[in-house]
């Protein structure tokens, strides 16, 4: 069974995403930043190929959803609970990633699964950029404490207290203040979110 590649990601409204990069960032260039992140996240899944490409979504798809996606809306509740739903969603081998890391390369989607039951990629605020399952098991994910410090560490630990091979993707860094913003468009100059951050800087950052 071909993998699934699940994207859970909300609109990219102002006042609704990356509401802590305001300030320095205005709500609308927030939502500037968002949507670009989310754009270079899309275009490296749809590198991806043989895989079935789900967008997990709060909110209305828009001119930057990209062809190749099923759309399907993201669950209520807690995030461990909106990702357990997204997992629910599918069948076969699945690997989630989330909208703030436009650096990422899609040869770190491209996941073999011999030998191997999840795939975890800790991200450097100590939660996770990605995480795969072979057998999508919602109550893997259920209940484990998120937005902490120590989330990704509660997250690899239910990974292996289940007894699941699992194997470490590369460390990231997420998008959340103005300060990762800088850093991860320095790592990745080429992408949308780059240019965008650029524009941004150069007062050219918001829409009429």
């Amino acid at each position: 069974m071909r993998m699934t590649l699940l994207v859970i990601a909300k609109e990219p409204l102002p006042g609704r995403v990356k509401t802590r990069l305001v300030p320095p960032y205005t709500f609308e260039q927030a939502a500037q930043l968002a949507e670009a992140a989310l754009s270079d996240t899309l275009a490296a899944v749809l590198t991806v190929p043989a895989c079935r490409r789900v967008l997990i979504l709060e909110g209305r798809p828009g001119p930057w959803l990209p062809d190749g996606f099923d759309v399907i809306p993201q669950g209520g509740g807690t995030l461990d609970e909106r990702l357990a739903s997204a997992f629910a969603a599918v069948r076969g081998p699945a690997l989630l990633i989330g909208m703030d890391t436009p650096q990422v390369a899609p040869e770190l989607l491209a996941v073999e699964w011999d030998g191997v039951d999840a795939w975890f990629g800790p991200a450097a605020d100590g939660g996770f950029w990605a995480l795969g399952l072979r057998v999508p098991d919602p109550d893997l994910v259920r209940g484990v404490p998120v937005s902490t410090p120590d989330t990704g560490a509660a997250q690899l630990l239910r990974l292996r207290e289940a007894g699941l091979r699992v194997a470490v993707l590369p460390l990231l860094r997420d998008v959340d203040t103005a300060e990762d913003a800088a850093a991860v468009a320095a790592l990745a100059p080429g992408t949308r979110f780059a240019a965008c951050l650029a524009r941004i800087a150069a007062g050219q950052g918001d829409r009429p």
